[in-house]
């Protein structure tokens, strides 16, 4: 009785970790592209759009952000990259925190990982055009259209 009881128990592990791992390859992977206009002194204010590609599919969506520290100017950057951690077109809305340092003069490449609440990372990269340095801490809001 002993034996056939271990057995019960081993294979309801088997089916918890079986069932955690479905659970965790049900995260996709999205393509992202964004146009990010930003300008500021100290503080830095922005707000652009951009289209998640998810399942064959294009989800418009706003983004909007601050950021404060050391931002002097102004910049356009044309990401692009991909979305990590998403199930639905609806995950990637929300607040992402953003902590990194970059700059453009006249043309330049900006680069930014950024995380939500329900852990989409968005890794964004793309050219940037203006003149802005900074080295900032800001956040970011993205809303479905």
């Amino acid at each position: 009785m002993r034996a056939c009881s271990r057995w019960i128990i081993q294979l309801g592990l088997a089916g918890l970790l079986a069932s955690g791992l479905v659970t965790a390859t049900r995260a996709e992977i999205g393509a992202v592209r964004v146009v990010f206009t930003k300008g500021g002194f100290i503080l830095g204010v922005g707000g652009g759009e951009g289209v998640l590609i998810f399942r064959g599919h294009r989800y418009p969506f706003t983004v909007s952000g601050m950021s404060i520290g050391a931002t002097i100017g102004a910049s356009t950057t044309k990401f692009t990259g991909r979305a990590l951690n998403i199930r639905s077109p609806g995950d990637i809305q929300g607040t992402y925190s953003v902590i990194g340092a970059g700059g453009a003069l006249a043309a330049g490449a900006g680069g930014v990982q950024l995380q939500n609440e329900r852990g989409v990372i968005l890794q964004l990269h793309g050219p940037k055009v203006g003149v802005e340095l900074s080295a900032a801490v800001g956040g970011v809001r993205i809303a479905l259209r």
